[in-house]
């Protein structure tokens, strides 16, 4: 199975990191605030196997992509436009975003008519989102600033943090979330982005949000986790005024992170989505 890491540069000079993996039509999986690419990897996966290109980014100020002193919805939509442009020729992709990235799909594909997307998948965040759980995750995201003595003490943190999954046993993985610095680890985001103009935009509410998920003229699904605690079906109720077409699919056991807490049925949810929408071929 073809796979690899390339960069891409917006049109404000930002290098953006991505792992790609699979051939046929194009997938862009765009993770949450303060995640990586990394969290994709069981869904890209099993994306490639179906006959997709499943393409998974590290957002600007996370992972392996430059950090910058502009971390607006506006200007995660422009590296979004970037990603779909380096795409060219070719139809254009499927877009799959949990919270930060599903707002930055919404921004970027209300845009423009028509859209440079042939459908989208929005998990776990809307228009409307509940401010209790925005603030739990503003709050973790700008904790431990000073770091971690070890990746252990920064799963403890994690636990603490997602109380309703069991801590793993094995953290290793958590390494790839990490910086080590000085012999200390820090988490893989750019710690102005919950300090600047970010902090009051990211999860952002309805209020920028509206206008273009109204604009959305492509096949639209919203998975939602079961225990969500910024999604709830007032949430649900707003967004299918906006958008009249959409569907929706709640994931059984899982919270907001959707896709690590319930990988299996989260995957299979969106791949019937995708088939109906945007189908390729199956591979042996």
């Amino acid at each position: 199975m073809i796979s690899e890491t390339g960069n891409i540069c917006t049109p404000e000079g930002v290098s953006l990191t991505y792992n790609t993996i699979g051939e046929g039509p194009s997938v862009i999986l765009l993770h949450g605030g303060g995640q990586t690419r990394h969290s994709w990897s069981r869904t890209a996966h099993t994306l490639a196997g179906l006959g997709y290109r499943a393409i998974s980014v590290d957002a600007r100020g996370h992972g392996d992509s430059d950090w910058t002193d502009h971390y607006s919805l506006e200007a995660f939509a422009i590296d979004l436009k970037a990603v779909i442009a380096s795409l060219q020729p070719g139809p254009a992709p499927a877009v799959i975003g949990a919270s930060l990235g599903g707002l930055t799909a919404i921004v970027a594909l209300g845009s423009d008519d028509p859209p440079p997307a042939s459908a989208l998948v929005l998990v776990d965040i809307a228009a409307k989102i509940k401010q209790e759980g925005a603030h739990q995750i503003r709050d973790f995201m700008a904790a431990n600033t000073d770091g971690f003595a070890s990746v252990e003490e920064a799963a403890d943190a994690v636990s603490k943090y997602m109380t309703d999954r069991p801590r793993p046993k094995d953290v290793s993985g958590l390494r790839k979330n990490l910086r080590e610095i000085d012999g200390r680890f820090y988490w893989h985001w750019d710690p102005s982005f919950m300090t600047g103009s970010a902090k009051q935009e990211v999860p952002q509410t309805r209020i920028s949000i509206d206008e273009p998920a109204a604009r959305l003229r492509l096949p639209v699904m919203l998975v939602r986790g079961e225990h969500s605690t910024v999604i709830d079906e007032e949430s649900i109720a707003h967004f299918r005024d906006l958008v009249p077409h959409v569907e929706t699919e709640e994931v059984v056991g899982a919270g907001h992170m959707v896709a690590g807490d319930a990988n299996s049925p989260f995957t299979f949810a969106i791949i019937d989505f995708l088939t109906r929408h945007y189908p390729a071929s199956i591979k042996d």
